[in-house]
Order: structure tokens, then C-alpha cells, then sequence
């Protein structure tokens, strides 16, 4: 049990597993990984100039003691200098794109670099021993530094930079014992508290809490990379499916309180179109492949955004033909009129389609068909727990279909019931062009007659 744990634990830092794991991903989700790693870089950098910034704005307006020296070119205004003119150059190159792992590693190396500079400048600055500078409250933003590297969700830049911060301490430690000679070093913790004398155990302390804070947001930064790389991968999953889903059906999936079952059902007022290209069977039997579907892909084209601009949810891709609804994945009041709208729209388009079609030399001469029936349906999910499918099923669905195929009976465009139309109308529809209606139609698969509304142009 409890070797398993400490497995769990020490897991997390298993950076090679992880940067490998990284490099795996596709290309499309290491760019948006690299740009939130980008993103986090400037956030750095522009922490970094305010550090600097505030730190000069501290040692202009803090009162000085008598024994402090007053010069602009004494170590601590170079070394404040020094570190915002570089802070300002790597936010440039941040801003630039132009930071590889290399100049962040000389970056890390140069926060540590120059803040151990300043703090050995104390000794000099106050005329004391070097162990005077060891008492610099200074010492604390070495953790600032670490603690600024985890928000590039990068465990091996927090190493480094703790790292670094702990080697930096333990060498400015043992530069001033050899400074100040072996009468500096103590045992006593009050003459180490009350002198600048050197106590090992103080500054072993410091380093261990420091190597301490960079294991543990090292640990958080490596988590937090693994949750940043699943959240991206399943991000980028989720918009590459969603395009292969209608937006309404993906809207319904992504809002769902619960995890969506097969079997979930809801009865709703919808209108469904069915839109078909007639020629098509003979068109695909003549020509390559790859020309049929550049056709279709052409086709859908201009139709998918018609129906979309009027709120319809594409159904399904039926080969040559398009299902449609209104109303059905997400409940309308308006789902007639919206259907028929949409209808005036792709048969005004495809006019336009159909002339270029002549024009790239198609001889066959293709049309499109569609119909519209609005009544009650069912909007279901069907399937089982590892295949589903959002469908309409109703009595409206099968009109439209049949509908469709009656177009050619009719000689017309398109075709619709009267019901529907009156529906659409009170709705607020208005007709680009007004229907022709004829009573009594017989349509093959409909019980008894109906009355329709054909358009022939």
C-alpha cells in the first residue's frame, strides 16, 4: 500500500514521460499548447518588469539611513538597472516569438544572477562582513523567481530555476565564509541572529525550504501541464467533431446537465426539409469520383448556410440529398416559417449553382428538389452506450420525404402541404414567390389526398 502510493506520488515528476507524452500530440494541439505556453511567458515577463519597476521606485522614494550610500552608480541602481533593461528585452522577445528553451534557461540564470549580485553588494555598500549580506530580506525574492516559473505550466523550468536559486545561495554562503574566514562561522544561533556572523544550519535551512517550495510547484506545475495537455487535446477533439454534428445537436450535447443517454426523447413542433438532387444517379455514373463529390461539396456549399442563416439544424447527409429541421434540437416558434424561408433561399442559390455547373461543361442536366412538412416529431437519441445518434423520428419526417420524391409527379421544384404553408403564414412568413396550390394530390405512401403547394420556378 504504501509503496504504491509514494509510485502515485513520484509518478508526477516523471518529466520524460511527460515531454514525450507532449511531443506525440498532434501538430494542431502543440501549437495551442506553445501558445499558452507563449501566452505564460509574457505574463512572466511582464511580472518580472513590475519587480523591477517597483523595486527602483522603492530605493528613489524609501528614506535612507545615514550609513547607506547616495550615488546612482553605487551596485544595488546598476543592478536594478541591469535587471529591468534585460526584463524589458525578454518581454520584447517574448512579444517577438523569438524565446527558445535556451535564452529561458539564460533568463532563469540571470533573475538569480543578478538578484545574488545585489545582495552581495549589501556587505560592500554598508562597509560590513560578508555574512551581512546573508541577513538581506532580499533573499526572499529567490522564492518569487521559482514561484513565477510554475505559471508556465513547465515542471522543468521550475527545477531550474530552484535549482539554480539553491546553488546561487550555497555558493554566496561558502563565498562569504572563505571572505570573512573561519572566526565567521558560529554555532550560536543568537550570535548568528545578532551579528553577521555565518551559521551553516540557518543557511542550510534556507536552501532546504527553498529546494523544498521548487519540489512542491514543480509537482503543481507538472499536474497542471497534464491538465492543460488533456484539456487542449479534448478541446481540439471536441471542435474537429463537432464538425462532423449539426451545431444545434452539438449545443444540445455540450449543454446537457447529464451525460446523454440513449433513449432521452422530446416531443417538440418542428418542420422538416428534405432537399434532393435529381439527375444525380446518372451524373455520378459518368463522371470520376473525385468531380462527384467536388460537385457536392460545391452544392452543400450554398445550401448549409441558407439553412443555417434561418435556424435549421442539419439532420443528416442523405448521398446526393439533405435532411434538415427547424424547431426539432432546439424548440422554435417559428419552425414553419424558418423552413420555408430557408426553402426560398436555396431554390433563389442553386439557380446560381446550376449555371455554373453549365459552365464547367456538365452535360447532365441536374436539378434540385425539395419539399417541407411541419407537424409534431420526436427528437431522440438512439444507439447504445458506445455508438449514438441524435435523429428526428414523426409523421412530419415521412411527409417531407415522400414529398420530395412527389416533385417529380408534379413537375415542380419544390412541394409542401397547405397546412404547413397556412402555418408558416401565421407565423409571419411571407413567400418570395407565391405557391401554386393544388387540392387533392395523391402522394405514393400517404393514405388519401392532400392539398399542396408546388413551386415550379
Amino acid at each position: 500500500m504504501k509503496k504504491a502510493t509514494h509510485e502515485r506520488l513520484f509518478s508526477g515528476l516523471n518529466l520524460r514521460s511527460l515531454w514525450q507524452q507532449q511531443m506525440e500530440l498532434p501538430d494542431r494541439v502543440q501549437m495551442v499548447v506553445a501558445m499558452e505556453d507563449r501566452a505564460s511567458e509574457r505574463l512572466i515577463g511582464l511580472v518580472q518588469i513590475i519587480i523591477a519597476c517597483t523595486l527602483w521606485a522603492l530605493f528613489l522614494i524609501a528614506p535612507r539611513p545615514s550609513d547607506a550610500p547616495m550615488s546612482m552608480f553605487s551596485p544595488v541602481p546598476l543592478a536594478l538597472s541591469a535587471y529591468l533593461a534585460f526584463s524589458l528585452f525578454r518581454y520584447w522577445l517574448v512579444a517577438q516569438k523569438r524565446t527558445p528553451d535556451w535564452f529561458v534557461g539564460l533568463s532563469i540564470s540571470a533573475d538569480v544572477g543578478l538578484l545574488l549580485a545585489l545582495i552581495w553588494s549589501f556587505h560592500v555598500a554598508y562597509e560590513q562582513p560578508a555574512g551581512f549580506s546573508l541577513k538581506a530580506p532580499t533573499f526572499v525574492y529567490l522564492f518569487v523567481f521559482v514561484v513565477l516559473r510554475a505559471l508556465r505550466f513547465d515542471a522543468r523550468y521550475v527545477l531550474a530555476a530552484g535549482a539554480t536559486a539553491a546553488a546561487g545561495w550555497i555558493l554566496l554562503t561558502c563565498a562569504a565564509a572563505l571572505t570573512d574566514g573561519p572566526t565567521a562561522v558560529t554555532r550560536s544561533f543568537a550570535e548568528y541572529a545578532t551579528s553577521s556572523r555565518i551559521l551553516f544550519g540557518a543557511e542550510f535551512d534556507k536552501v532546504f525550504a527553498l529546494l523544498l517550495t521548487t519540489g512542491l510547484l514543480a509537482l503543481n506545475a507538472q499536474r497542471a501541464q497534464r491538465t492543460l495537455i488533456a484539456a487542449v487535446r479534448e478541446q481540439a477533439a471536441a471542435k474537429e467533431i463537432s464538425r462532423f454534428l449539426s451545431k444545434g445537436v452539438a449545443d444540445q450535447i455540450a449543454q446537457s446537465d447529464t451525460l446523454v443517454e440513449a433513449g432521452e426523447a422530446a416531443e417538440r413542433n418542428a418542420a422538416i426539409l428534405m432537399i434532393d438532387i435529381r439527375g444525380f444517379t446518372a451524373f455520378a455514373m459518368t463522371v470520376p469520383p473525385k468531380q462527384v463529390v467536388d460537385m457536392l461539396t460545391a452544392f452543400h456549399a450554398r445550401v448549409i448556410p441558407v439553412i443555417r442563416a434561418h435556424g435549421g439544424v442539419i439532420d443528416k447527409f442523405l448521398g446526393d440529398g439533405v435532411m434538415a429541421t427547424f424547431g426539432a434540437a432546439t424548440p422554435s416558434e417559428t419552425a414553419a416559417a424558418d423552413a420555408l424561408r430557408a426553402l426560398d433561399g436555396i431554390l433563389a442559390d442553386t439557380v446560381g449553382w446550376k449555371a455554373t455547373l453549365i459552365e464547367s461543361g456538365i452535360g447532365i442536366d441536374l436539378n434540385v428538389n425539395a419539399a417541407v412538412a411541419a407537424g409534431p416529431v420526436v427528437f431522440a437519441t438512439l444507439g447504445d452506450g458506445d455508438r449514438l445518434e441524435f435523429t428526428v423520428i414523426g409523421d412530419a419526417v415521412n411527409l417531407a420525404a415522400k414529398l420530395e420524391k412527389h416533385n417529380k409527379a408534379e413537375k415542380s421544384r419544390a412541394v409542401f402541404p397547405v397546412a404547413t404553408f397556412v402555418e408558416a403564414q401565421a407565423q409571419g412568413y411571407r413567400p418570395a414567390v407565391s405557391p401554386e396550390i393544388r387540392a387533392g394530390a395523391r402522394v405514393a405512401g400517404v393514405a388519401g389526398t392532400i392539398d399542396v403547394c408546388v413551386r415550379v420556378v
